[in-house]
Order: C-alpha cells, then sequence, then structure tokens
C-alpha cells in the first residue's frame, strides 16, 4: 500500500476514534438522590439555621428579618423559581440533552429542564463570551462550559438575587456560580462553588448527585398567584431586628449552642468543634425534629414537630 494512503487512513481511524469537543455526554434523564443535606433539601431547614454558610453580618443581618409567610406574597414570591444555584438542591428531576452543529457535528449547548417552576437553561459550549456585566439578569443567567478531562466546569454568570438556602439566605446578583459535573457510568455528581462577594466572606461549595433513569417523565410545571394567608395589600412578613422570636428554637430542638447556628465561615470547618461552645440547653432525650432524612417520606420518622 501506498505510504501516504496508510498515513491517511491512520490518521483518519485516530480522528474517529478520539473525542475532540465533548468528551463525556451528560444526556438523559437524572434523578436526585437526597443522601447529602436531606433536612435542608427536602422539607426545608430551620428558621435561623445558618450553620455551615459563610455568612457576613449583611447576610446573616437579612436573613433574621425572614418571616416564612413572605413566599405566599403575590406576584412578587409566591412563584418565584430557583436561580440556578439553588436548582440542583431543590425537589425535582433533571433532564439534559445537547445541541449539535448538523454540519459540523460540534456541541454548541447543553440544555437542562427541572419540572420546578419549569426551569429550563442553556449552558454554551461553542466558546462564546459571557456579556456585559449591564445585561439582563435572569434566574437562570449566563453559562459557559470548558472541558477538563471528563469533567465539565460550567461558569453562570447574571443571575438575578436569590436565595442560597430556603430560611431566608439570601444571595446577590453579584453573585458567580461555577459547577463542576462529572459522570461516573449511572452516577451524576454536581459540585457547585457559589462566589457572592455581598454577602458571603467565603466561596460556598455544596455537592448533589443524581442517579440515571431512562423511564423518568418530567412534569409541567403551574404556579398561579392567589391569595393564601390574610394580610394587607403591598405587606411584606417580615420581623425588624432583634425581634424575630423564633431564632433560638433550631438550637433548643437538637441541643445546640446558638452561636454555632449563626453560621460564619469557621462552622464550615471540623475544628470548629474544638472551641464551639456548650449548647445553652441540653440536648432533648428524643430527637423530635428532622433526625433522619433522606426521602420525602422518611423525614418526619421521629414524631410531629412540637407546637409553638
Amino acid at each position: 500500500m501506498n505510504p501516504a494512503i496508510r498515513i491517511s487512513i491512520g490518521a483518519l481511524a485516530i480522528s474517529l476514534a478520539t473525542p475532540a469537543f465533548a468528551q463525556i455526554d451528560f444526556s438523559g434523564e437524572w434523578a436526585p438522590a437526597y443522601h447529602e443535606d436531606g433536612p435542608e433539601r427536602v422539607p426545608g431547614p430551620e428558621i435561623g439555621d445558618y450553620l455551615g454558610m459563610p455568612l457576613n453580618e449583611a447576610a446573616r443581618l437579612q436573613a433574621d428579618s425572614y418571616d416564612a409567610d413572605r413566599i405566599s406574597v403575590v406576584n412578587e414570591y409566591e412563584c418565584r423559581p430557583h436561580s440556578a444555584d439553588y436548582g440542583m438542591r431543590g425537589l425535582g428531576d433533571l433532564r439534559v440533552t445537547r445541541e449539535i452543529n448538523p454540519t459540523t457535528q460540534d456541541l454548541i449547548a447543553f440544555h437542562t429542564y427541572m419540572p420546578a417552576w419549569g426551569s429550563v437553561r442553556t449552558i454554551y459550549m461553542d466558546g462564546r463570551p459571557h456579556p456585559p456585566d449591564y445585561a439582563e439578569h435572569t434566574w437562570q443567567g449566563f453559562s459557559t462550559g470548558v472541558w477538563d478531562g471528563n469533567t465539565l466546569i460550567i461558569t453562570t454568570t447574571h443571575l438575578k438575587a436569590n436565595y442560597l438556602r430556603r430560611n431566608g439566605i439570601a444571595s446577590s446578583d453579584k453573585r458567580t456560580l461555577t459547577e463542576y459535573w462529572a459522570r461516573h457510568r449511572d452516577y451524576l455528581t454536581v459540585v457547585t462553588h457559589v462566589v457572592d462577594p455581598v454577602m458571603l466572606t467565603e466561596p460556598l461549595v455544596r455537592s448533589q448527585n443524581w442517579t440515571l433513569d431512562p423511564g423518568q417523565k418530567s412534569q409541567r410545571m403551574f404556579c398561579e398567584y392567589q391569595p393564601e394567608v390574610p394580610g394587607a395589600p403591598g405587606a411584606v412578613p417580615n420581623h425588624l431586628p432583634g425581634a424575630n422570636p423564633f431564632l433560638h428554637e433550631v438550637a433548643d430542638w437538637y441541643g445546640l449552642p446558638y452561636e454555632a447556628t449563626r453560621g460564619g465561615a469557621n462552622t464550615l470547618y471540623p475544628e470548629y468543634q474544638l472551641t464551639m461552645p456548650k449548647p445553652d440547653k441540653p440536648p432533648p432525650a428524643k430527637c423530635e425534629r428532622f433526625c433522619v432524612c433522606t426521602v420525602l417520606q422518611d423525614c418526619n420518622l421521629h414524631g410531629a414537630p412540637p407546637p409553638r
């Protein structure tokens, strides 16, 4: 055989065998696993629980003002969707699809759908730049992805202000979200890294896992504004500084020191246990809250919440 032909055939074989762009295909239907942070992600976090959150004083003060009735405020909070950085932690499955250029066969983007508020997101993979700072901010933001081996690194900017935890811990529209997606056969791990110069003193890092579920069918989302809680028109439920009567509950229910529940970067690390003060009250003889919580059905195995 002509050596030139041999070389051409070899080069063609290598080019066909080696993925040039998308090293991993994340397409499919993914079901969430709640073995991490179950009480926070399923029934929802307790009021005043800021443990493990690197909050600054401004974020803590804003969270202290939160009243759970706020989610009933028509047109403002009632149908407010999760933003991209919290969406991975909420209830609901995940669908990922690929968009391929039909001519070049290059990967243009990954698209995701989550039934919580029908959240649709595009992760551009074609090298386009992020828009200028003054461009529109949205719930899902503007996302671009690059490969590091088989790990997809996604950077998201232009996010609207939302929340970092569903008990009033707010996020600002200045934050940047970086995600690391890694697939191991039928398992997907997503690690999120949030930098928020307005609310946080250092990055907030969390992780979520998913399992491939080919038979899964995502649901449509319906949310209609409707007055649910009596109140004056235009009123926003809140607590003035120093007036929130529920901030000590989580410490009392779980036998924790109140200081620890106030959060801060030091509460992120295991070393904090060496300096953590003693609980203000002795732990209860029997846990009555969300002591076991891996799926929605078992989050209240230890009894109903005590009455307020």
